[in-house]
Parts: C-alpha cells; sequence; structure tokens
C-alpha cells in the first residue's frame, strides 16, 4: 500500500514521512521528487517548465516506479509529494489503483500564517520563494479539491511527531484501502 503525504511545500511533508515510516512496520520512503529530477537532469531535452510535475513522464513514470518498488520490497510506501493540480492526482491515482495499488492519501494542512512562519524560519532551506510561491495555489487546491479529497490533518499546532503518529494511527484504524 501507499502512504502519500500531499500538502504545499513547507508544511513538513518530508520530516513526516520519515517519522511515519519508523510507525508503520515494513515501511519505506519513496520521495517521487527524485523521479523529477530525474527528468531534469536530461534536459534541455524536454519543454522548459517550471515545474516537472507538467511533464506527463513525470506521473506514469511516480506509478510505473513505486509498482516495481513495491513489486520487489512489498509493504507500504510512504511517499512524501505535493501534488496540487487535480488532474495529474487523478492521473496518479487512476494509474496505481490500475495495479491494485491501495492508497491512503492524506493532506497535511497548517494556516497560512503558520506556512509562513514555518518557511521563514526553516534552517535548512532558509526564506525559500519557492515555497512562499506555492501558498496561494495550494490554498487554491485545498478548497476546490484537495480538502475534499484526502484526509486532512491539520499541523498547524502539531510537532512533526505528532503528524506522523497521527498519520500512522489512521492508516492503522482505516486498514487498507479497497478503492483510491
Amino acid at each position: 500500500m501507499i502512504v502519500w503525504l500531499n500538502g504545499t511545500h513547507g508544511v513538513g511533508k518530508t520530516t513526516a514521512a520519515a517519522l511515519v515510516q519508523r510507525l508503520i512496520p515494513d515501511s519505506r520512503v519513496f520521495d517521487a521528487e527524485k523521479v523529477g529530477e530525474t527528468l531534469m537532469d536530461i534536459s534541455p531535452g524536454l519543454p522548459h517548465t517550471d515545474n516537472f510535475q507538467h511533464w506527463p513522464p513525470w506521473r506514469s513514470l511516480v506509478v510505473d516506479t513505486a509498482r516495481r518498488i513495491l513489486d520487489y520490497t512489498g509493504g507500504t510506501l510512504v511517499m512524501p509529494m505535493t501534488v496540487l493540480v487535480e488532474p495529474y492526482w487523478r492521473e496518479i491515482s487512476e494509474g496505481l489503483d490500475s495495479y491494485d495499488i491501495p492508497v491512503h492519501h492524506f493532506v497535511l494542512h497548517a494556516d497560512q500564517r503558520t506556512l509562513m512562519r514555518r518557511i521563514q524560519a526553516d534552517s535548512v532551506m532558509g526564506p525559500s520563494s519557492f515555497r512562499l510561491n506555492y501558498l496561494s495555489p495550494y490554498a487554491d487546491a485545498f478548497q476546490s479539491w484537495l480538502g475534499a479529497e484526502a484526509h486532512v490533518i491539520d499541523t498547524s499546532e502539531l510537532t512533526p511527531a505528532q503528524a506522523a503518529s497521527e498519520v500512522a494511527t489512521a492508516v492503522k484504524t482505516l486498514g487498507t484501502p479497497t478503492q483510491l
């Protein structure tokens, strides 16, 4: 199965994923951003874009890579990846469904003020304009489809460990999803 951690850049998906992985037996983290980085390495052979998710091969490669990892290792993949474009999410989720891979889709959410504070105070990336630029698209996606699509965990007042615990508890409580 897959535990997909969605949410805007800077909300804490990568940190939470590492902690979730420790709480779910036989799980491993697969960061689909690495697939995008591989595609960027072959650029300029691809059309110019500000986001590798706009390249159709990224979406199908994420599905195929996740499937092959699960075929090889079994268990659970914890995938921290922002997907804000609904048709892209549909393509990915339908692709995973075509391989009978169940997905628990979570959105790690925080209010805009908390997100701004976290992004500005990030000791690793610093105040990232890239992350700040995604606050509005995230808010739009959350209001229009994402908030209703996934299990929302409001992290505004949670530590990363508490957010990870909520994800792991929800996965255990919900069991294996039968449909995306």
